[in-house]
């Protein structure tokens, strides 16, 4: 089984630029302040056949293609990011949320991705008439990729694990199944590009040594969809240790996502732009 790096990073990256531009800017402008398990009514027949390995169980509970929508977010350190995926539509939803201190203001910008097709929207809070002073508009803006410099090319669906769980789990050893739907183990984060990348906002290389045992903690559901995946990142450097968690939940309840329409988008104007590329 072959797993792929998702969007997560690149959005994320897009969006922290934009966010530390809209910053500078606010400065210089001088503004105020469905189940994978089936269950019958029949007993269970003993069966001679053994059981999967942990690590195949794990996989397989890996959100795919064929799962209903559902929710996620990922969080490491300052940065949160929350979402739907909706594989049916091949679409994703990330927002990203930062906050200023000087000067006070909340930043939550969201990146709706179907196909092909992207669309953001900004919300700031926190300083009165901003989004006037920043000419952004609070509608969704329709993007065109070949105006977003370095991560245009990834701004695309690229499946339905935007955590990378699946490309974690797959550079997992000793993996150990301890009951009630835990797993743990050891993911080596240099085992292959995919492993190093699929953790973009670790700094892989200063772990050194420590990058090939990095500690995790997985949970699989009743419903069989891995509801979590947690990883403990040691200090390495002036990087304070931290922990790395992506959850999935919410299978088959999460919204729909469709591609705005009407008075609800507006092609995007030159300001998102300049907020995107810095």
């Amino acid at each position: 089984m072959t797993q792929r790096t998702g969007t997560t990073g690149s959005i994320r990256r897009v969006a922290a630029t934009g966010a530390a531009l809209l910053t500078a800017t606010v400065l210089l402008a001088g503004c105020a302040a469905p189940d994978k398990n089936s269950a019958g009514s029949t007993p269970p027949v003993p069966s001679t056949s053994p059981s999967p390995e942990p690590k195949t169980t794990l996989l397989a509970a890996v959100p795919d293609d064929n799962d209903p929508r559902f929710r996620f977010t990922h969080s490491g350190g300052a940065d949160k990011i929350s979402g739907v995926v909706d594989p049916a539509a091949k679409a994703t939803e990330l927002t990203f949320s930062q906050r200023s201190t000087d000067p006070a203001f909340t930043m939550n910008m969201s990146m709706r991705v179907i196909d092909d097709r992207v669309w953001m929207r900004v919300k700031l809070t926190g300083i009165d008439g901003l989004h006037e002073a920043m000419k952004l508009p609070k509608r969704w803006m329709k993007l065109d990729p070949s105006k977003i410099k370095d991560e245009a090319d990834n701004l695309v669906y690229e499946g339905a694990d935007p955590g990378n769980t699946g490309v974690l789990i797959e550079n997992a050893s000793t993996v150990q199944d301890k009951g009630a739907g835990t797993y743990t183990g050891f993911i080596d984060l240099t085992a292959s590009d995919q492993a190093t990348q699929a953790v973009d906002d670790v700094d892989v290389a200063a772990l050194g040594p420590a990058a090939k045992q990095v500690p995790f903690t997985a949970v699989v559901g009743a419903d069989g969809n891995l509801g979590s995946l947690t990883l403990k990142i040691p200090a390495a450097g002036k990087e304070k240790a931290r922990t790395v968690v992506t959850r999935y939940y919410d299978f088959g309840k999460a919204p729909n996502l469709t591609a705005p329409s009407g008075d609800q988008v507006q092609t995007a104007p030159a300001s998102a732009y300049e907020l995107l590329n810095g």
